[in-house]
């Protein structure tokens, strides 16, 4: 395993299906109307009771953190402007001789951004507004589990519920799954996790409802019959998000509704993917390309497909949802998914690297779920190697349907689109060692910087602390094991 568990937080939830839970008590901390002042006063006009809490010893924490991060508000803005000023492309470090031309250039032209934009420094300046909402819907100090009683109508066959029981696992296999559920790995998986994490009771999302909207998911993502971004490659991204929400203790930090954003951007991240790149879209002059001028043409397309979708009767499944409740998770879900865009790759660790170093007393959450997402849609080197080595052939596979469609066009071919002449392993030498290693080590990095925040908070407010006490991460590394196989027989390719 690549990426050890920081901390096994909230193991074992209520199923529907009735599997046996290891229920952690928990209760959640809410308050409304607190308005934030830079002189750290905290003026609260209602508190929600609950019983045994001392609250004002709660403020006077919630105070002493505003304060704290008055303190720094000025001097981290400083600090960012002259952090950014500096930017550089992280590929330019790369030894010329370190990997192969096409390797590298395949790097260049996935990994970071092929136009000059005009840098708005301003977009990325830690805003106190945020921080103030962060310590307001972000900081709990005890959840509560909800056993979800719900009467479904979708009935889940013997073999998915045995399947399902391994969901939590970091190597789980997708691939079985879609063998269990006839090719609808999707439904039942996302169904079951919306049971697991309490959301349909919660939002009152019509069983009916969920079930109709995951089919035309699927559906969706069936569309193109790509070999690897399809459903399959949806549900796994999606059991991802799920193993680091749940193992890493990173779901204490979040609200239900953030949780919510979470997993349905996850599920609808690269929803309708015409199985080309956003680069053949460009170079051809797609109508996707057109209507998205060249920007993340793909990650805009998921969005607004799925949103469309969504405003459907009998797809809707937020239609329970406040005015403040949808605004909120559309801007997540938006930030999200964008942050898929693989151009976005080298900015979106330099800037997370950079709020880490400021050390801060939290952590924008947006930008911390998005690089979660991120690195979940790019894990499957770090895990077994049979499901590694599956990944890689069937994304190689639609690499090269892609190459003999820019050769029926007439374009050149992009990056490992040729079918006769592309470097397996060196290309997933070079993924690894360029994209996926750092990604593992500075979003670990961050979430023990999350706990930490979280172990901040006064002892009788905390979570068990045994729950929440920070591990040693261990990042990704290529073993030699590992390096061989890629290097000799077991990426050979027949033609």
């Amino acid at each position: 395993m690549i990426v050890t568990s920081i901390m096994k937080g909230s193991r074992g939830f209520h199923s529907y299906a009735g599997w046996d839970t290891a229920g952690i008590h928990m209760i959640q901390l809410t308050f409304h109307d607190v308005e934030v002042y830079s002189n750290g006063r905290v003026h609260h006009e209602d508190f929600k009771h609950a019983g045994g809490f001392d609250w004002p010893v709660i403020v006077e924490s919630f105070i002493r953190i505003i304060q704290l991060i008055t303190h720094i508000r000025y001097r981290t803005i400083r600090m960012f402007k002259r952090r950014l000023a500096d930017e550089d492309d992280e590929l330019s470090e790369v030894q010329p001789d370190a990997v192969p031309a096409e390797v590298r250039e395949w790097l260049a032209s996935t990994f970071t951004r092929q136009m000059a934009t005009s840098r708005r420094k301003t977009d990325d300046k830690p805003k106190f507004r945020t921080v103030a909402h962060a310590i307001r819907a972000g900081i709990f100090v005890d959840r509560m589990y909800r056993r979800v009683n719900t009467t479904t109508l979708l009935q889940f066959p013997e073999d998915v519920v045995k399947t399902l029981k391994n969901l939590d696992d970091w190597s789980f296999d997708i691939f079985h799954l879609a063998e269990a559920t006839n090719g609808q790995p999707i439904k039942y998986l996302a169904y079951d996790l919306f049971s697991r994490y309490g959301l349909i009771p919660k939002f009152k999302i019509p069983p009916a409802t969920l079930e109709t909207f995951l089919h035309r998911v699927e559906e969706g993502y069936c569309r193109y019959r790509n070999p690897y971004h399809n459903n399959l490659h949806a549900a796994d991204v999606t059991q991802t998000t799920h193993h680091m929400l749940c193992q890493t203790g990173l779901m204490n930090w979040l609200t239900d509704l953030e949780i919510f954003a979470t997993i349905l951007a996850a599920i609808i991240h690269d929803f309708e993917h015409t199985g080309t790149t956003n680069n053949f879209h460009v170079m051809s002059g797609s109508e996707t390309a057109l209507l998205y001028n060249d920007r993340a043409v793909l990650e805009n397309h998921h969005i607004s497909a799925a949103f469309r979708l969504l405003k459907n009767e009998d797809c809707n499944i937020l239609s329970r949802l406040s005015r403040e409740e949808y605004r909120e998770m559309r801007s997540l879900i938006i930030e999200m998914v964008l942050a898929t865009d693989m151009s976005s790759h080298f900015q979106q660790l330099k800037n997370m690297r950079n709020l880490l170093t400021l050390n801060e007393a939290t952590v924008d959450k947006p930008k911390a779920l998005s690089l979660v997402l991120h690195c979940c849609d790019i894990s499957h080197p770090a895990k077994r190697w049979n499901l590694h080595h599956r990944w890689t052939m069937l994304l190689l596979e639609e690499f090269f349907r892609q190459g003999d469609l820019e050769r029926e066009l007439g374009l050149p071919f992009s990056p490992l689109c040729d079918r006769n002449n592309t470097l397996v392993a060196e290309s997933q030498i070079g993924f690894i060692d360029f994209i996926v290693d750092p990604s593992m080590t500075i979003m670990s990095d961050m979430l023990e910087h999350i706990l930490s925040i979280i172990n901040m908070l006064p002892p009788e407010y905390r979570i068990e602390s045994k729950k929440l006490k920070p591990k040693l991460v261990k990042t990704l590394k290529i073993s030699k094991r590992r390096r061989s196989k890629l290097q000799h027989k077991h990426f050979l390719i027949t033609l």
